[in-house]
C-alpha cells in the first residue's frame, strides 16, 4: 500500500509540535485587511490579527485557499506515490472544501480522498487526529474515509463568545444588539450543527456563569464521550481554559484533555476570549 499523507487546513487549531510530529500538511486560507493579504497561521498570529483589528476598527475579509494552492501543496506528494486523505473546514462556510475538490480533479483525483468535516477548528482537528492514528494503524484511505465519516456526526464544538462586537462588526448582529447586549452582559453560545455555527442560547450576567453552563453542557455526556481526546479551545484566554481543561480532566474519563488555540480566521468571527471544548460523543 502507498504511504499515505494527511492534509488539512489552517483552521485545524492542532499546535505546530503535533502537526509536526506527524507531518502533516496544512492548507492556509487568507486573512485580507484591506489590500494586504496574509496567509493564516504563516504570515500572520492572532495576536497580531486582534492588534489591527483595534488600529483600524474593522474586520478583515477571509478567504479559502484556492485550487492553485491546492494543486502547490498536494502534487509534489502524489508525484513522490503517496495517497493523499485532506480533512478541512465545513462546505456550508467555505469555498475550502470545493477549491479542494477542483484541485483533485486536476490530479490523480482516485489517489486523494478529499472529506467534508462539516466543521470549523478543533473541530477539524479531532477528526485530523483520528485520522493520525488511522495511519498508524495501517489503515487504508478508503478506510480512513470511513471512519471519519463515521465520526463527523458525533463531534461536540460549542464555545461562548465574550463579547458581541465581532458579530457586530462582521455583520451578524446590529449595533443595537451589541449595544444592549454588552450592557446586560449577554454572552451567546454557540454550537456546530450540520456544517455550520448556530446560535443555540444566550447567558446572562458573569462570564463564570456562561463558563459553568459549558462544561456543564459538556459533562452532560461524560458517560457517553469517545474516551481518547478531548480539547479545549480559546481564543486569548489561555488561563480561563486551563481551569476549564482541569475540571474536565477531574470529572470525565477521558484520557487526554488537550489546549487548542483558534486560529486567525475563526478568531476573526469570534473575537477575543472566546472559549471552547471539542469531543466526539460514542
Amino acid at each position: 500500500m502507498a504511504p499515505i499523507k494527511i492534509f488539512t487546513d489552517s483552521t485545524n487549531d492542532l499546535n505546530q509540535e503535533y502537526l509536526d510530529e506527524n507531518k502533516i500538511g496544512v492548507v492556509p486560507l487568507y486573512v485580507i485587511f484591506g489590500e494586504e493579504s496574509y496567509r493564516d497561521g504563516v504570515d500572520i498570529t492572532t495576536e497580531e490579527l486582534y492588534r489591527k483589528v483595534e488600529q483600524t476598527g474593522k474586520l478583515p475579509k477571509t478567504a479559502a485557499p484556492s485550487p492553485a494552492d491546492f494543486d502547490r501543496a498536494f502534487r509534489p506528494f502524489i508525484e513522490q506515490g503517496y495517497d493523499i486523505v485532506y480533512i478541512g473546514l465545513s462546505s456550508e462556510m467555505s469555498s475550502t472544501y470545493q477549491n479542494a475538490k477542483l484541485a483533485a480533479e486536476l490530479l490523480e483525483e482516485e489517489r486523494i480522498t478529499i472529506i467534508d468535516s462539516r466543521n470549523l477548528a478543533t473541530g477539524i482537528g479531532i477528526l485530523v487526529c483520528k485520522a493520525v492514528e488511522a495511519v498508524k494503524q495501517g489503515d487504508s484511505p478508503a478506510e480512513i474515509e470511513a471512519l471519519i465519516y463515521s465520526c463527523i456526526p458525533r463531534v461536540s464544538t460549542e464555545f461562548i463568545i465574550d463579547t458581541l462586537d465581532y458579530l457586530h462588526k462582521g455583520g451578524r448582529c446590529s449595533g443595537v444588539q451589541a449595544f444592549f447586549g454588552s450592557l446586560l452582559k449577554i454572552r451567546p453560545v454557540v454550537q456546530v450543527k450540520e456544517g455550520k455555527m448556530i446560535l443555540t442560547s444566550k447567558v446572562r450576567g458573569k462570564r463564570e456563569k456562561a463558563l459553568e453552563q459549558l462544561i456543564n453542557n459538556t459533562l452532560d455526556f461524560k458517560h457517553a464521550m469517545d474516551p481518547d481526546v478531548l480539547f479545549v479551545t480559546h481564543s486569548m484566554a489561555r488561563e480561563e481554559a486551563e481551569l476549564v481543561r482541569k475540571q474536565l480532566l477531574e470529572e470525565t474519563g477521558v484520557k487526554r484533555v488537550e489546549i487548542t488555540e483558534t486560529g486567525c480566521v475563526v478568531s476573526s468571527h469570534c473575537g477575543p476570549q472566546t472559549v471552547g471544548i471539542v469531543f466526539i460523543k460514542s
